[in-house]
């Protein structure tokens, strides 16, 4: 029974989606006790900076080479193979695997004797005995990209057969390795136990998907040729993606400097930007990796009208689901940051970071729902085997909003009519310094100039993408959401006159209150208005239960 649980696959998109958003939301909140632990032994001493350090070059390994490319590359390769030979499939599998272990390894092993020098760029403020412990810890971590790479494999395998429960298990081991690490290995080992755990946690997302990709059909043989056609394939799909990575890190440097010109704008923008992330993890990711593989399957197959009906079928669910959410974090952005950061330290979390704080998240929902439909709409071009258009994409919307954040952030140095409007609506009447809020502002407009543009080619190309279907969906979520507002605004003020919201219970009481009405209403309203998002769901959940007759 367990065999065959472990080795179940979905059978509807909807029900990937939901398994991978639970996993995700399981695996977010494991991220946050593994920060607490960190937090409870170190704080913001110097062995968590050189632990934190010491991720740094691994990690960049991992984004460019592995999140950057092999992740999007392979699945819709093994698609095509798979759709025309089984065998070539899987000898293709063998080829890549091996190739990129090799590859894996030979940068490591040359990271590994570079990693002194790296490390006097990367913290140049560090003691010449704390930066020595550092490169020590990142020497060790560099073993974690090499069982990345493996098990990204594996997980395209996975995905393919709709193998989502063993995939979504993955992250959920990589966190509790980390924190076995932080209660089990630092007491034996010291720091270095931290960096034993980080190994241990990818080692399982590995281990874990090695007997369902068996149970789909792999089998290991040591297959090693670079002029391999597949070969060249991934790397010309994988070098535009690549690309898009480097310019993501770059982008996030350059507001990191920016910020840093602004006194607590690093620490208020991350803080809003986590929040921003949370529903684009648990919803539009999830759906996103889900409908890839349909996806894939589907264009390799020549089956248009099949990879048009999964499109519009994830883009209406996340609309359904991320509308709301971004709308309720608007509404309660105050609140949630109050509660999450302001009751942790008050002391170091005054109520002017609080109110900047929830400013720039309250501007960060604006375009959740842009930043949302990128992934989505971006893997559509990834299966259809595009990497080009969304990179080129991407980095014009990076460059714009380097563009925007200069001049947003200069700009509302001075008073003028757009600070007045924003201190207005943001409700930061009596703050001296604003100018942190143009960094979100710029981001949600660069998302939003992102998606329109992501759409447009993606309508050029594909043709009709099911508009009438998404419009039919959106007028309903539109007059759900106004009621939704309106309740959620009805219920914040009117529980405001019975309970103490400068208490923590009282705040918690006022927020849990106004936000259960409000999904309340946006669910009953739906209901009534017959929106086929419902009905997908309950489908999707009552099939994946139903015994095979």
């Amino acid at each position: 029974m367990f065999n065959r649980i472990f080795n179940s696959q979905t059978k509807t998109v909807t029900f990937a989606a939901i398994l991978i958003g639970l996993s995700s939301a399981i695996s977010r909140i494991l991220g946050l006790i593994r920060n607490g632990l960190l937090a409870g032994y170190f704080g913001t001493k110097t062995e968590a900076n050189i632990y934190l350090a010491a991720f740094r070059i691994p990690d960049l390994v991992y984004n460019v080479l592995i999140v950057g490319g092999l992740a999007v590359a392979f699945l819709p390769l093994f698609s095509e193979y798979f759709t025309k030979n089984k065998e070539k499939a899987w000898e293709m599998t063998n080829y890549v695997l091996n190739i990129f272990l090799f590859l894996l390894i030979l940068t490591s092993l040359v990271l590994f004797f570079l990693a002194p020098q790296l490390m006097e760029i990367i913290v140049p403020g560090f003691s010449p005995q704390d930066r020595a412990l550092t490169v020590v810890l990142a020497r060790i971590m560099f073993l974690s990209p090499i069982f990345f790479g493996m098990s990204n494999i594996f997980s395209g395998i996975l995905q393919y057969f709709n193998r989502f429960l063993v995939y979504s298990l993955a992250p959920i081991l990589y966190n509790l390795g980390i924190i076995f690490g932080i209660l089990f290995f630092y007491p034996t080992f010291g720091l270095l136990g931290l960096a034993y755990g980080v190994i241990l946690g990818a080692f399982c997302h590995w281990l874990v998907q090695i007997p369902a990709a068996i149970n789909s059909g792999f089998s290991y043989r040591f297959l090693f040729d670079f002029k391999y056609p597949a070969i060249k394939k991934i790397f010309y799909l994988m070098i535009p993606r690549t690309f898009t990575v480097a310019a993501q890190q770059i982008n996030l440097l350059v507001i990191t400097a920016i910020a840093s010109t602004i006194a607590g704008g690093i620490a208020i923008f991350n803080y809003a930007n986590d929040f921003q992330y949370f529903p684009i993890g648990i919803i539009a990711i999830p759906f996103a990796i889900a409908v890839f593989p349909t996806l894939s399957k589907a264009w390799a197959s020549n089956d248009k009208e099949k990879f048009l009906e999964q499109f519009s079928l994830a883009f209406r669910h996340i609309l359904f689901l991320i509308i709301p959410i971004s709308l309720l974090m608007f509404i309660l952005r105050a609140q949630i940051i109050r509660l999450v950061l302001g009751t942790l330290g008050p002391q170091e979390f005054d109520w002017p970071a609080t109110k900047l704080t929830a400013a720039c998240l309250g501007l960060f929902s604006i375009g959740i729902f842009a930043l949302a439909f990128i992934h989505l709409i971006s893997r559509a071009f990834f299966s259809m085997q595009d990497t080009k258009t969304p990179t080129l994409i991407a980095v014009g919307a990076v460059i714009l909003n380097i563009i925007l954040s200069f001049n947003f952030v200069r700009l509302l140095k001075f008073p003028n009519f757009i600070q007045d409007f924003l201190r207005a609506i943001l409700k930061l009447e009596g703050m001296e310094n604003i100018s942190v809020t143009g960094l979100p502002l710029a981001f949600s407009l660069s998302v939003i100039f992102q998606f329109i543009l992501l759409l447009f080619f993606f309508y050029k190309k594909i043709g009709d993408i099911k508009l009438i279907e998404i419009w039919r969906s959106l007028s309903k979520i539109i007059i759900a959401s106004i009621l939704m507002i309106l309740f959620t605004y009805f219920t914040l003020y009117f529980s405001a006159n019975f309970v103490n919201t400068k208490t923590v219970f009282g705040l918690s009481l006022q927020t849990v209150l106004a936000g259960a009405v409000g999904g309340f209403v946006y669910i009953l309203i739906t209901f009534l208005l017959k929106s086929p998002e419902f009905e997908t769901f309950k489908y999707s959940i009552l099939r994946q239960f139903q015994s095979k007759s």
